[in-house]
This record gives C-alpha cells, structure tokens and sequence, in this order.
C-alpha cells in the first residue's frame, strides 16, 4: 500500500485525532491507521533512555538513536524495534543528516545536554519529550519554554507522575479548598542515591593510597596509574561529545559515566533537581509555587565540584491574588525529614524514606511517595478526609485525566506526547515546558543556587549553619542581592556559556 508523506500523515492524523477526541490513530478510522507513524529520534539509550526509546516506540517508528557509547548502541540496535533505527554518538549529525524523517525527539542524557539538545530540535520544529530536570540551570529552562511556544511544538517533560489519576486529582481537590488556602509545603527525599560530596576527584579509588599521591602527583597520578584501562573505555565511548556544553576534564572509568554525573554540578543539579521535579508536581500546581523571591540552604559541604551529600533548602512564596505567602521547605539524605511537631497535630503519621506534606488552613495532605501514588488528606487530630463523597467526588468527577496505560504511568506520560502530537494540541500535555515544566524546573532550580553558597559543612557530614540568603527576580532572573553576596560563582549558575558548535540563544 503506497504510503503517504510525514507532513501528510499528521495533519490526517489531527483531524482524525480530533474528530475521535483526541484518543489516537490507532483506533482511529483506517486513513490514519495505515500511513507511516510518526518517526522518532532517541538522544540517549541507557538507564532512563532505555525505557523512553522502547516507549516511543510503542507508538511511533525509530529511524534514529544516539549514545556516546558503542557497545551499547551496538546493543540496542539489535533489539526489537530498533533494528532499522540510524546509530550516531553525536546528536548534532543525527538530527542533521535525518531532519526530514524525524518528527518526535526524546532527549535523556546527563541534565547538562538536555537543553542544547532540546533546543536544536525544537527550532527545526520537532516535537520533544525531555527527562526532568528539564535543565541543568535556570536560563535554559526558560529558554526551552519560550521557542516551544515559539515554534509551536508539543513537548513533554519526563516527571511520569504527573499522568497518576491520584496525582491530578489531588491538584484538582487542594484548588477546590479540600485543605483551605495552602499554608506551608515540606518534601523529603531519601536522594543522593549516587555518590556527592567534596573532594571526589582527590580521594577516589583504592590506589590513591598506593604511592601516587605521596609522589605529589594526586589525581593526574591516579588517572597516569589507570591509563591502559582509560584508554579502553575511551575506545567505546566519545567521551569529548559525552562532555557536550561542559568545561573539560579527563576521564576516569566510573567516576562520570554512566550515572554518577548526577552528583557533579557541571553535569548534574543534585538530589534536588533530580526528585524535586516529581515531588514537587502536585504542590507546585495547587498552589501555584512560581517566582519565588528568596531561597537559603545548609548543607554538609562541598567544594563547588561535587554536591553535597545533605541539604536542607527554604523557598519563599510571595503572596498572590490567590493566597498568601509560602515557605517550601526540602530535605535530602536518608532520614534528613522535617521536625517531627509539623505533623504532630495530624495523627500518627508514617514517616516514608521520601514523602511530601501540604498544610493548609483547614487540613493537610500527606504523600508517603515520590509521585503522589499514595497519598490522604487529613483534618488536626489525623481523621482523613473522604474525597468521595459530596462536593469532593464532584470535584474528582471533572478531572483530566491522563489515557490509561495500565500500571506503566511512565508510559502514559509518553503516550500523551504522542496523542499531542496528533491533535496538533500542545495543550493536551500536562508537563509541556511552557505552561509546567518550564516554570517548575525554574523554581526547583533557585534552590541549588543557595546550595552553592551554603559549601560549609558541619563535621563528620552534618549539616553546617545557613548559607547566604539569594534574593531572587524571578521574572528578570536576576539574583538581585548579587554585588552583596560573599560566595563567588552564583551568578554563574543561573546562564551557562555554551563553547562552539553548540547554540543557547
């Protein structure tokens, strides 16, 4: 059967998608059903990129993956739905050299090359579905959101949380006043679950106590004493295209890639930006946490290379037209929770490795995950709240809900990209990066500007006294105190500078 063009398939499958209400070509009458699905590029293959290439690919046709390592994109190609797919190690030649067979782009790489990445594709009008953080600094994420709504795309950030039915009915209920005006938010994470703390580069591997560092020679010793091994690592990975946007450095087996990056503030944004992006999904949306105007931290140290294995931050809301000023409050590290008084008057609480609790003027919500899977509301002496009857199961019945995909929400987030994209409605992404994703990333983000000038510790890991205050401009994105501030480097947080080859603005 002679196949119609891309472009053709998917205005088709818009007006299809539409007149069936946006459920998708695959139910849709046989004109969609038989024309090409859409083509795919995967930017990223292994851990998270594993599971968003085989989920794109439930529903559309891969023509292309990158990954800086061979081995594994020697692997994947071998597997079901990729074997026809186009293998490169730099994003910039695949996008380049299949532009035209390309109309949906996943991007799930180290927090550093999600926005160069997201940006080429999105200005030569693909549609993208990038893993959360969205970025790796504050400029970025709002860049990302401006030329999506610039170029019209669909996107999709990758916080999967965001599609669970208890997830968007909370939003739905705290708007309604369930809890009264929202009061305080707490999130507490049982992250880093990868190595962070300071003077990594310094003390790694056993053999640094072997003679190397006696001989003054420190890292540039150890790296010289594993160099046969470095050298057959380098022949499986493009290491100079792994560092993408990020100041050089050597590389050492296990120390970068695959996944310790999280901990590195070139690569990474911590504990912080790699969970607060579920976490803080359901608050951030109730009650409306954007621009906040100051943020301060404590942490157990760092060296401004790696971050901290503790930190407790504190954001402030203003207030608005809606409510009234709000402090967030997180925690990271096993057991480093809110004081326990904050939810003394609200029953026996379970105390989850992770969680997240809301108070407001007339209750409290309570999650014990990072997705708000499970989750209750409850009134001062801990009776929880029946969300199912009354005005509430009114409330409830109005939700949007996210199309089923069975126990894989990871999945349905994909799909909803997908289904998008064939209504030609950016809209029908919950996540998308102009109306979510964006100012989330942006918020969580101010947080690690605070870490930075909270780089001492207490002893033996404790958590040090408060770092200086970062006074924020959210709507300028200017840290306002700047010229006051002791700590060098903060301002530096907030835009990168992307060397040749790659383009920011």
């Amino acid at each position: 059967m002679k196949k119609t063009s891309r472009r053709s398939f998917l205005k088709t499958a818009a007006l299809v998608g539409s007149a069936v209400g946006g459920s998708g070509f695959f139910i849709a009458e046989g004109t969609a059903q038989e024309t090409t699905r859409p083509g795919v590029a995967c930017i990223g293959i292994g851990g998270k990129g594993d599971s968003d290439s085989k989920n794109a690919a439930e529903f559309g046709d891969v023509v292309a993956i990158c990954d800086v390592a061979h081995d594994r994109l020697n692997a994947k190609s071998q597997q079901p739905n990729f074997q026809k797919a186009k293998t490169y190690t730099d994003f910039r030649k695949m996008l380049d050299e299949n532009e035209k067979n390309i109309d949906i782009v996943t991007i799930s790489g180290p927090d550093h090359m999600h926005a160069p990445a997201t940006l080429m594709a999105m200005r030569m009008g693909k549609h993208c579905y990038t893993q959360k953080p969205l970025t790796r600094t504050i400029y970025e994420a709002r860049k990302l959101a401006e030329v999506a709504k610039e170029m019209g795309v669909c996107t999709q950030m990758g916080n999967q949380g965001t599609t669970l039915p208890t997830s968007r009915t909370a939003i739905d209920l705290m708007k309604a006043g369930i809890i009264g005006e929202i009061k305080e938010v707490y999130a507490w994470s049982n992250r880093p679950s990868w190595p962070q703390k300071p003077n990594r580069r310094e003390t790694m591997g056993s053999f640094a106590k072997n003679g190397y560092a006696e001989h003054g020679r420190g890292a540039d010793g150890m790296i010289w004493g594993k160099y046969d091994e470095i050298q057959r690592h380098l022949q499986n990975i493009d290491w100079k295209t792994w560092l993408n946007v990020a100041p050089y450095r050597d590389y050492y087996p296990g120390l970068y890639h695959d996944f310790a990056w999280r901990g590195w503030w070139d690569f990474g944004s911590g504990a912080l930006g790699d969970m607060a992006c579920h976490m803080l999904t359901v608050p951030f949306a109730a009650a409306g946490l954007r621009d906040p105007i100051s943020v301060r931290a404590k942490s157990s140290g760092h060296d401004f290379d790696s971050f901290p294995e503790a930190s407790i931050i504190e954001f402030e809301f203003p207030a608005n037209s809606e409510r009234g000023r709000i402090p967030f409050w997180w925690y990271d590290r096993e057991g480093n929770r809110p004081p326990r008084e904050v939810f003394a008057k609200y029953g026996n609480i379970r105390m989850s490795p992770s969680g997240v609790f809301i108070v407001g003027e007339k209750g409290a919500m309570h999650s014990a995950s990072d997705y708000c899977e499970v989750r209750s509301f409850l009134v001062e002496g801990g009776e929880q709240i029946n969300e199912d009857e009354g005005k509430w199961k009114e409330v409830k019945e109005k939700t949007v809900f996210a199309e089923d995909k069975g126990s894989n929400f990871d999945l349905s987030n994909m799909w909803e990209l997908f289904r998008a994209v064939i209504a030609n409605d950016p809209s029908i992404c919950v996540s998308n990066f102009v109306d979510r994703a964006g100012p989330l990333t942006e918020t969580i983000l101010l947080g690690n500007l605070a870490v930075w000038a909270a780089a001492e510790g207490g002893e033996d890991g404790a958590l040090g006294e408060w770092g200086e205050k970062i006074e924020w401009d959210a709507r300028n994105l200017v840290v306002t105190n700047l010229s006051s501030l002791k700590t060098p480097g903060v301002g530096d947080l907030v835009k990168p500078v992307y060397p040749e080859g790659y383009r920011l603005d």
